[in-house]
């Protein structure tokens, strides 16, 4: 960072700060596409004081965080949250132009674990971990009680009908160009199934294990309010129920921490709504949807060059995850996966691709892994997984493409409107385009496909995903 942005801090420190004595600390520990994170320490008569500071990126022209809101929205909800007793940190300062450090908010440090992987397995958690989904629900409730109608947030922040958000979610899906039916399937399910009565109230938009500040006497702050909008409130329980959140916990579906039973009664405490499970399950499929789309985007934007990563086209790849989880939530049933009994690729004298894949990948997540600190080591896990999806790509991917194809052709020629050697690629646009006509979703054979499909595509995405640990014939 420059000199002339820590000056500029700490001349707002010594400003808004009653017992500011000097700054110690600006350390940068976030930088998203938009929006970045520092870490301030100052001193003061009685010690050291911690605060956290958000700001946009300051070459973007725009007030907007990750999201849809703006920082200062961001910030006022932070303050509302807090009055009605949603646990969070106090906000000490939204950032005005005459600051000249862009546009955000100064608050306080919060203490606590927000990594979804320990918040379900770390030791020190065990003893919290069976009351946080009521504690969840108790929270939820109280977000959504938040009086929007008569603040700024009725302006400042989007109303969004469940078929708006449905329609808004496939249209950016539709617009990358690439055919994947079971997200076509899921997008006329939840057209076809969308309450048609609903609450209208804040909804966090992004709820979910990860995005909760976690230590042993319970949630310390309910983070990331830049998702937030006006909507359906059963939308947030169904995001935190997602798959995608449990962490391989897939036995406790809130959060891979809690029980539905618990999630629902701690919303009905504070809120006196009954909750059922019917209208838990479409936001369920909902989520499991948007992230099933979010992740192609994201595999869409690495592949143009907008977003360079090594994670982004792992992450891209996370896609099969979500789908597989509506496959369940939708269509469950028995699956082959062939690939089971296919021989790993040794070869008979020199060792082949997938082995020379196999290797490097060992090395790198075992032996370079340890070596490295921090983010490093963390890259070199993701390299290694990268090698291994690429190592299971060319083991199976060939078989796999060969059923697909056989499924589809049986699927969709027998009208004559397409030639039997039609190529995969055309077949499965056909399959797209038909669903987008109004093909039955209780087509003969047509659930069948689409489980397959998906549950072969994740065993080379993902082979130890939750989802996957279904009946299945090998």
């Amino acid at each position: 960072m420059s000199d002339g942005f820590t000056t500029a801090l700490a001349r707002l420190l010594e400003r808004e700060l009653a017992d500011f004595q000097c700054l110690l600390v600006c350390e940068q520990l976030t930088a998203g596409a938009s929006q970045e994170t520092y870490q301030v320490v100052v001193e003061t008569p009685t010690g050291k004081r911690q605060f956290a500071l958000r700001r946009s990126q300051p070459l973007l022209d725009t007030d907007s965080g990750v999201g849809t809101i703006s920082l200062a929205t961001e910030a006022r909800l932070f303050e509302l949250a807090r009055d009605a007793g949603i646990p969070g940190p106090e906000i000490h300062y939204v950032l005005q132009p005459a600051d000249g450090l862009g546009t955000g908010f100064l608050m306080d440090w919060v203490s606590g674990e927000t990594l979804g992987q320990r918040i379900v397995r770390a030791e020190e958690l065990a003893d919290v971990r069976p009351r946080l989904a009521r504690e969840c629900g108790q929270i939820l409730a109280r977000i959504h009680a938040l009086n929007w109608q008569t603040s700024e947030l009725a302006q400042a922040l989007p109303q969004v009908s469940p078929t708006a958000l449905v329609t808004e979610t496939w249209e950016t899906y539709r617009d990358l160009q690439v055919p994947v039916p079971m997200v076509d399937y899921c997008y006329r399910w939840l057209i076809d199934n969308a309450p048609r009565q609903s609450r209208k109230t804040v909804v966090h938009g992004d709820f979910r294990n990860g995005n909760l500040m976690v230590t042993p006497d319970g949630i310390a702050a309910v983070l990331d309010w830049e998702l937030a909008q006006i909507g359906d409130p059963i939308r947030d329980l169904g995001w935190l129920c997602v798959n995608s959140w449990r962490f391989g916990k897939d036995a406790l579906p809130v959060g891979g921490f809690g029980t539905l039973e618990d999630l629902l009664e701690g919303y009905r405490e504070v809120s006196g709504i009954e909750i059922s499970l019917g209208e838990l399950k479409y936001w369920q499929v909902f989520g499991s949807f948007w992230w099933a789309m979010a992740t192609l985007q994201m595999a869409n934007a690495w592949r143009s060059g907008e977003t360079p990563s090594l994670e982004r086209p792992v992450i891209g790849r996370r896609s099969s995850e979500a789908q597989m989880d509506c496959v369940n939530l939708l269509i469950p049933g028995p699956f082959e996966l062939p690939l089971m009994n296919v021989d790993g690729g040794r070869g008979t004298q020199l060792p082949m691709p997938q082995e020379l894949l196999v290797g490097v990948a060992e090395f790198l997540a075992g032996d370079v892994a340890t070596a490295l600190d921090g983010r490093n080591a963390f890259l070199a896990k993701v390299a290694a997984n990268s090698l291994g999806i690429a190592q299971r790509e060319f083991q199976y991917a060939g078989e796999l493409a060969r059923q697909e194809q056989q499924r589809l052709q049986a699927l969709l020629t027998g009208d004559g409107q397409l030639p039997e050697l039609a190529q995969l690629d055309e077949l499965r646009w056909a399959l797209v385009h038909r669903l987008r006509s109004g093909m039955p979703l209780d087509s003969p054979g047509l659930a069948e496909h689409l489980r397959q499909t998906v549950a072969g595509q994740l065993a080379i995405d993902q082979p130890r995903y939750p989802a996957l640990r279904q009946s299945h014939t090998a």
